[in-house]
């Protein structure tokens, strides 16, 4: 099982140019998402056991969301139920796909989790720790998640995902102090080039930040790039993919289709723990990479983060 830390929140999809004519408002949809949360689901489609960590709430969007992941198979036996609303994302997409946001996320169930409320100890089955997002500097739950980084570091494979949205991030100097406390803890670093320009600049030297989480004990660093594929950084050397061509409908969710791909396809491969990732070579991280690839490809091609089952996959690389 991969365990994936985080939030959960409902995504309202707001069609900015259709006003609805009868009331002056605008039409909008509702849907469960979160960046962990599609993780979670994500992993189950394409064929791994995952469960959940994290505060849902026991309001309507609560219950709807946990309902979806016990829907996908998603273990909710680490979940606790908070009387905390649920957050919110208002998603508006632009001409190029791309999404913008607005967060309503403050006191919510997300942050509800504190380090005496983490399991005693995880069943052997989890082999694999996800975490990632703004819960990771919400609090008391960032805390905690760094306390279970901490004491099951080098135990069980540690996957972190920044997702970061400045906007979540008041504070981006102690968003920089927990990173990097975490990547200290974690054997696998994933990102895109936008996480890593809005963290630490538009001139940001790529190589030079990948190389000193390998220096600092990560096993694995990966940096998605969009239409221009994804790089991956290893003590065996740096290794780049290409992008795929697909009709992109929107990109929501196309970050976390490619973090599910990656842990999954090397949980198949029995790669998921340290020795192994340390042992992957040039071929072996290109194939994961390219299959990692054209998961994201196939997440753009539809409508808010509706990620592929393991069979979408497989007709795609085919």
């Amino acid at each position: 099982m991969i365990l994936v830390c985080g939030e959960a929140l409902i995504d309202l999809f707001v069609e900015t140019g259709s006003p609805a004519p009868d009331r002056g408002g605008l039409p909008a949809l509702a849907v469960a998402g979160g960046s962990p949360f599609n993780l979670a689901i994500g992993l189950r489609r394409l064929g791994a056991e995952s469960g959940f960590l994290a505060g849902l709430s026991s309001d309507a969007f609560g219950r709807m969301l946990a309902d979806r992941l016990a829907a996908e198979g998603v273990d909710l036996a680490f979940v606790k139920e908070s009387r905390r609303p649920t957050p919110i994302a208002v998603v508006s997409t632009g001409a190029d796909g791309h999404p913008a946001y607005s967060f309503h996320a403050q006191s919510c169930a997300h942050a509800d989790l504190a380090v005496g409320e983490l399991p005693a100890s995880l069943p052997e089955a989890v082999r694999a720790i996800a975490m990632g997002s703004f819960s990771l500097v919400a609090e008391p739950v960032g805390t905690a998640y760094a306390a279970l980084a901490a004491r099951e570091a080098r135990r069980r494979v540690i996957s972190l995902d920044p997702n970061l949205r400045l906007g979540l991030i008041p504070d981006l100097d102690r968003w920089h102090a927990r990173f990097a406390d975490l990547a200290a803890q974690a054997d696998i670093v994933k990102l895109s080039d936008e996480d890593l320009r809005a963290a630490y600049g538009a001139g940001a030297d790529e190589g030079k930040i990948a190389q000193g989480w390998l220096q600092a004990g990560v096993a694995l660093v990966v940096v998605t790039a969009g239409p221009d594929g994804a790089r991956a950084y290893h003590a065996g050397g740096t290794v780049a993919v290409p992008g795929r061509r697909v009709a992109v409908i929107d990109t929501v969710g196309a970050g976390d289709t490619f973090h599910a791909a990656l842990l999954a396809r090397l949980d198949r491969d029995g790669r998921l723990a340290r020795d192994a990732l340390l042992c992957l070579d040039a071929d072996a991280l290109r194939d994961i990479l390219s299959e990692a690839v054209a998961a994201a490809g196939i997440t753009c091609t539809r409508l808010g983060a509706d990620l592929p089952t393991r069979a979408d996959l497989l007709s795609a690389l085919s």
